[in-house]
């Protein structure tokens, strides 16, 4: 079914009019109908091809990112990346924190029926691949950090989190550390399925059996890792270690250990992913995964501005970069003090 204005305002009990000024991204329209028609929008899938076409000659020279969540400090090297590049091809950029609800991701998406925005760039999103690539093959300029999609206009990089978190798994069992705990992030995110993933093809290669009550939500943030450890404390059950998904979380460990007055390592080791730059400031520091951010945001920019200036774009539109796990003393009784 081809999906018109008309249908559009329908479902959002406003005017045609009044869709076409939200398309146009006019100032006037009241945030309470603006949000309406957008609502509408998404769930109608209305995507107006005339808009898709009018994007290369009529550019607005600016780019969007979109986050799951703009306070976690995973993101902020990736933002400079992806600024800097912007800014050396004279390009602008728009930051839209999507709280980690998919429904706002598809609202912010809309930045580029309006023509707010040339092309934009998701991190982690929740969105599916058909969704993604619905738009794509609308015309309009999409790519991916942190996942990848088949598709040969969606440019994406990302890391090998299941590799990564198996050398996890090899560390804390080269340490004596048995029973680990897992710190998983939102459940429906990539990295968090495939952290996961990695944790449980290490415990298998190392025949260790697995336990499904010592794996834990933290939500990929500090309040969540904290919350996460403190369920586990209190169940009294036996472990070891502690592989959180994020050094968000991994310091919600820390506190929790404070309070209850657990020892790091000596009672409990720790690694986190990121390598976030008050990791190494902890006490002990902690060992956790170094990730490429700011390349990562430079690449992913770069390919995206080419694509839309009709750059001779590469065949390689797909890049996977190596990740690096830093020892540090959360993890190693000899670094710790």
């Amino acid at each position: 079914m081809d999906i018109k204005i008309i249908d559009v305002a329908v479902k959002a009990g406003v005017s045609a009019a009044t869709v076409s000024r939200v398309l146009n991204g006019n100032a006037s329209v009241k945030t309470r109908t603006r949000e309406k028609v957008e609502r509408a929008i998404v769930e109608l899938g209305y995507h107006p091809n005339a808009v898709a076409k009018n994007l290369r000659s009529q550019k607005s020279m600016t780019i969007g990112i979109i986050v799951p969540d703009v306070n976690a400090s995973y993101y902020t090297e990736m933002i400079k990346g992806i600024e800097n590049m912007a800014y050396s091809r004279k390009y602008k950029v728009i930051i839209c924190d999507a709280e980690n609800d998919r429904d706002k991701e598809l609202a912010y998406l809309n930045l580029l029926l309006s023509r707010t925005v040339d092309g934009m760039i998701l991190a982690t999103p929740s969105l599916t691949d058909d969704e993604i690539s619905g738009f794509s093959d609308k015309g309009y300029s999409v790519a991916l950090v942190g996942r990848r999609i088949e598709h040969d206009k969606v440019p994406c990089i990302f890391t090998d989190n299941v590799k990564f978190s198996k050398e996890v798994v090899y560390h804390l069992v080269g340490q004596g550390y048995r029973d680990i705990v897992f710190l998983s992030g939102y459940a429906e995110t990539v990295d968090s399925y495939e952290r996961l993933e990695g944790y449980l093809k290490g415990l298998k290669e190392h025949q260790i059996p697995f336990r499904p009550e010592l794996v834990e939500n933290g939500n990929f943030n500090e309040t969540g890792g904290y919350e996460a450890m403190i369920r586990l404390f209190d169940k009294k059950l036996t472990f070891t270690a502690v592989y959180a998904a994020n050094d968000e979380m991994a310091l919600g460990v820390y506190r929790a250990c404070r309070e209850r007055g657990i020892r790091i390592p000596e009672q409990l080791a720790i690694v986190g992913v990121d390598n976030n730059r008050v990791s190494k400031y902890l006490n002990p520091t902690l060992s956790t995964v170094n990730q490429p951010k700011y390349a990562m945001g430079a690449v992913i920019a770069e390919k995206l501005i080419d694509q839309m200036n009709d750059d001779e774009f590469s065949d390689v539109k797909i890049f996977k970069v190596d990740s690096e796990l830093i020892v540090r003393g959360s993890s190693d009784c000899r670094l710790s003090g």
